[in-house]
């Protein structure tokens, strides 16, 4: 039995601790959700907004699919988090696969396939379906838990940590540390570890700090630039082509492949440390989105690489997004790592660069 005083301290400490957790429930409509969600969200003003270190979309079509076919069939799916910003506006905790997939079949962007259950609808759009199928649809209720601006940074973050970690969920780099093990594993995170201008350049949001991501963002890097323009991320999604890649660096690496990889991060680097007022981050003080990112240190590398004596006037890369196409590129509505999305946004900051 615990003592009297630990418990009465134990007690005292789980008032304390519940009065951060500042929450209430709501639901909306699928179809007002997905209103919220796309109203405004090419400026970056939309009232529920997807954070940039959430941008990646990596939901496959089957995955996607399967959703649609749960809310059809009246099945439970997953709560959804947000956190009530000073602005009143909603950030999303968790859910954003499922809200941009919905947002995605109510815009008739998804073609339903894999169903298994409801085979029937493979191969359709929402606007295939009967009215009043897709009434029923919209209008689903999707509950939410939304945590009160009073929520502090710490709480936000600690709720990210215990949904996405799980039972110790691994987000894919920690995966593949242990997975594509060699010399091409291990130079990326020498390469991180001897290199605090990362650090500097590219700020990382709290919830994803200590995940590895710095390690993520180089091995984005150098599999983007080895293999453009040509992306084959249609086929398996940009996780599937990192893994690959990985798996086929660690076999073939060697010192002149070190030398050179080492040298095309280093001239990167220093070019965006000189230029770049606010590093590869949209704006001061803001954490580095995968997909900005990518935008940015490709295209620079491209430049250098076609024009290595290349001087430009100090860039600020958050400014580039007053251009409502490279806002579109960059704003992680839908599928951002299709190929030619990908291309487009790499080749405008390396034109933007070159002229």
């Amino acid at each position: 039995m615990l003592g009297e005083l630990k418990l009465k301290a134990l007690e005292e400490q789980i008032i304390e601790q519940k009065k951060t957790v500042d929450y209430d429930t709501r639901e909306f409509t699928i179809e007002f959700l997905v209103q919220k969600y796309l109203e405004k969200l090419e400026s970056d003003e939309n009232d529920i907004f997807v954070p940039d270190y959430q941008r990646d979309f990596v939901w496959d079509d089957v995955r996607q699919s399967r959703l649609i076919e749960s809310i059809t069939l009246g099945l439970p799916i997953p709560v959804i988090f947000l956190a009530e910003d000073a602005s009143g506006r909603l950030e999303i905790v968790d859910g954003s696969q499922r809200i941009r997939t919905l947002a995605a079949f109510v815009t008739n962007e998804l073609t339903l396939e894999g169903l298994e259950k409801l085979s029937a609808m493979n191969g359709i759009r929402c606007e295939d379906l009967p009215i009043s199928r897709q009434r029923k649809i919209k209008n689903t209720p999707i509950r939410m838990i939304v945590l009160s601006e009073s929520a502090t940074e710490e709480v936000k973050n600690d709720l990210f940590e215990r949904i996405n970690r799980g039972s110790d969920l691994l987000r894919n780099m920690e995966k593949r540390k242990g997975i594509y093990r060699g010399s091409f594993n291990k130079f990326l995170y020498k390469i991180c570890a001897d290199r605090p201008v990362i650090a500097k350049l590219a700020p990382l949001a709290s919830s994803v700090q200590k995940r590895q991501e710095h390690e993520e963002l180089i091995l984005r890097f150098f599999a983007l630039i080895d293999s453009y323009p040509r992306f084959n991320t249609h086929r398996s999604g940009i996780s599937a082509v990192l893994d690959e890649y990985m798996d086929q660096m660690n076999k073939t690496f060697n010192e002149t492949e070190n030398r050179k990889k080492t040298q095309q991060l280093d001239n990167m680097l220093a070019f965006v440390d000189k230029y770049f007022a606010h590093g590869f981050a949209k704006h001061p003080g803001q954490g580095v989105s995968r997909v900005f990112f990518e935008a940015i240190a490709v295209g620079v590398h491209l430049a250098i690489t076609e024009k290595p004596d290349l001087s430009i006037p100090h860039a600020n890369a958050g400014s580039w997004l007053s251009d409502y196409d490279f806002r579109v590129l960059v704003s992680g509505k839908y599928k951002t790592h299709a190929p030619e999305k990908m291309r487009q946004r790499i080749d405008y900051v390396k034109n933007r660069l070159l002229r």
